[in-house]
């Protein structure tokens, strides 16, 4: 198993275990933990998709990627707070 294979492994770990602690009720979708873990793995697996030109599997992931990361930035741009009533 080389490098790259061990790398492709780990991402693709990242997005099944967010995926089994989700379905397992054990972590929220909408949370910041599950969003990085699937920006994180859906992210190495882009990388490695556009490296080897396995252009529907960089579809794919480089979607999955996207989706995540703006997903991911909404949910940690701060709550804006009702204004205050007199």
């Amino acid at each position: 198993m080389t490098t790259i294979d061990l790398i492709e492994v780990l991402g693709a770990l990242l997005i099944l275990a967010a995926f089994a602690a989700t379905q397992l009720r054990r972590m929220d979708p909408h949370s910041v933990r599950y969003l990085v873990l699937n920006t994180l793995g859906a992210g190495i697996l882009a990388v490695i998709a556009a490296v080897e030109r396995s252009w529907g599997f960089l579809l794919l992931e480089g979607t999955w990627t996207v989706v995540s990361l703006v997903s991911l930035t909404l949910a940690l741009r701060p709550r804006r707070q009702p204004p205050a009533t007199h």
